[in-house]
């Protein structure tokens, strides 16, 4: 068996795979045990423990790319140039060196590299990103809607609070904490003592943000993610042989075995 398909096994190793993960967790914990102020001795030991995780994580890229049988298609994948970019800057010192501030947050990132581990993961992230042109419409409506109100709320509740509405920026984060339901009642109560029907006004901002256009995020998202499993299904069944395919290869083996049977006779 050669060194490349030995990799190979390793690679496709159940156990092996969890091993990663689990180093992935001991880096984050190492990354947040560095910020308290560590005793000598457990400064020293994470001091190792980072050496540890970064030679591992050299190695386990280094088993990705040899045991990929198109090396450019390694790269093909954000996901993969994420990786190598991640354990690369990683081998960069953390003393003495002018890109100690680079290297640390660096490390941070290393985090991450979980979701790059975990396909389900992988699902959840790209369907973010995938939805984020068709969110982008969604946002800029809420943006109009938050606009609108903020403007009306500024000039009808800028005497009763100027703390709140004082201008159409500071309406904006009142706004902002009425949509997350943030003691939103206070303020709704302060300015129903001047204005008694101004119960409309957060009411019905509160069904465009909080309810409609948070379904409306929701469903795209939804719809987007089930967009990506479908994908990931498609590309999984197009890897796997077909049943012609396996047809073919066992009459290949059978006209070889029958071959080396008139041979011998």
């Amino acid at each position: 068996m050669s060194i490349q398909q030995q990799l190979a096994n390793l690679k496709n190793n159940r156990i092996f795979e969890l091993f990663v993960v689990s180093v992935i967790i001991i880096s984050a914990l190492e990354i947040g045990a560095k910020t308290y102020d560590l005793p000598p001795i457990a400064a020293t030991i994470t001091y190792f423990l980072d050496l540890f995780i970064t030679v591992f994580f050299l190695f386990e890229i280094t088993v990705r790319f040899v045991t990929e049988p198109d090396k450019k298609r390694f790269f093909k994948s954000g996901w993969n140039i994420f990786d190598t970019l991640v354990v690369l800057v990683s081998l960069i010192p953390i003393q003495d060196s002018e890109m100690a501030l680079l290297a640390r947050l660096v490390r941070v990132f290393r985090v991450l590299r979980m979701v790059s581990i975990i396909p389900e993961l992988r699902i959840l992230i790209n369907s973010l990103l995938r939805a984020l042109p068709q969110l982008g419409y969604v946002v800029l409506l809420m943006f109009i809607i938050f606009y609108m109100y903020a403007a009306v709320g500024s000039f009808m509740f800028k005497e009763i609070n100027s703390d709140l509405w004082g201008n159409i920026a500071i309406s904006m984060l009142t706004l902002f904490r009425i949509m997350t339901f943030e003691d939103w009642t206070d303020v709704q109560y302060e300015t129903m003592e001047v204005y008694p029907l101004s119960w409309i006004y957060y009411l019905t901002f509160i069904f465009f943000t909080a309810f409609a256009f948070l379904n409306m995020v929701i469903g795209i998202v939804v719809n987007v993610m089930e967009q990506e499993h479908n994908r990931a299904n498609a590309e999984e069944a197009a890897n796997e042989p077909t049943m012609a395919e396996l047809k073919q290869e066992l009459a290949e083996i059978k006209q070889l075995l029958q071959a080396q049977n008139k041979v011998k006779l």
